[in-house]
């Protein structure tokens, strides 16, 4: 991947502005800097290797060369967008899972709040963060780790869930700019329908472990165990336990887990 070529690939999606790092510590921080600095929307930041990516609850996410897709888009919301800002990580989702089920015919999955999994191994991992003013929200940046080679994926005992990558799954080699292009160009479309029913319904379709039963932990200190029975309209997990009771999970600080036996080698990128 190149700067050239990169521009070259992505011409026919109006992105307004690119900033490209053969090596970068962190994507998203980067973005931040530039939402502070008078980034446009979809002010996009890509890198062919990152050194100290972040993950949800800080997790660090190294991007070895020319075997993933690390980038990070700025979103200046809409007034629209402004209460909706947690739905843009299972928005990139929906955009991902799209592309990967189109292009590739993979089994797809979301896993609630932030991933997406093929084969039920993690594939992608994604991080919002916002940069505020006060009250008010100057910019998104959303970031997004892909694992397209076999490379990409950590060691077995440096996962926390089972993980795999997109060639893997395939059996085949991967563009990486192409599946960016399609991946971006998907996330445009599924943009205005942020919040719709339709998009409500495509994530909870794809849900993975849907009327599974799961273990959650949130903050580090409650536990819950149930069913899962689908997504709230304000992307909360809709959780049914043993009791009867269903209770409804905010995003957070949380971790989901299978019930049956994936907990001791699980991933989150």
């Amino acid at each position: 991947m190149d700067e050239t070529t990169l521009r070259n690939r992505l011409t026919d999606l109006n992105l307004p502005a690119l900033r490209y790092f053969d090596t970068v510590g962190s994507t998203n921080d980067i973005a931040l800097e530039w939402v502070l600095n008078g980034a446009p929307d979809l002010a996009l930041v890509v890198a062919d290797q990152q050194q100290s990516g972040r993950g949800r609850l800080g997790r660090q996410w190294v991007t070895r060369p020319n075997s993933a897709l690390a980038l990070s888009l700025v979103i200046r919301p809409t007034p629209d967008e402004v209460n909706r800002l947690a739905l843009f990580s299972p928005l990139a989702a929906v955009a991902l899972h799209q592309v990967l089920t189109e292009n590739f015919g993979l089994p797809v999955q979301i896993k609630w709040p932030n991933d997406v999994l093929v084969d039920r191994k993690k594939v992608s991992g994604i991080l919002v963060e916002v940069q505020w003013e006060g009250q008010t929200p100057l910019g998104l940046v959303l970031g997004i780790g892909i694992n397209i080679a076999p490379s990409a994926v950590p060691p077995t005992d440096q996962l926390l869930f089972p993980a795999t990558s997109i060639e893997a799954a395939a059996g085949r080699q991967v563009d990486r700019l192409d599946l960016l292009h399609d991946f971006l160009a998907a996330l445009l479309e599924w943009r205005p329908q942020l919040g719709s029913g339709e998009f409500f319904q495509t994530w909870e379709d794809n849900l993975a472990f849907l009327k599974e039963s799961v273990r959650i932990e949130s903050g580090g200190q409650q536990v819950y165990n149930g069913t899962v029975q689908g997504i709230d309209p304000d992307g909360n997990l809709r959780l049914l336990e043993p009791t009867g009771n269903e209770v409804r999970i905010a995003a957070g600080d949380v971790r989901l887990r299978p019930s049956e036996g994936t907990s001791t080698t699980a991933t989150e990128i």
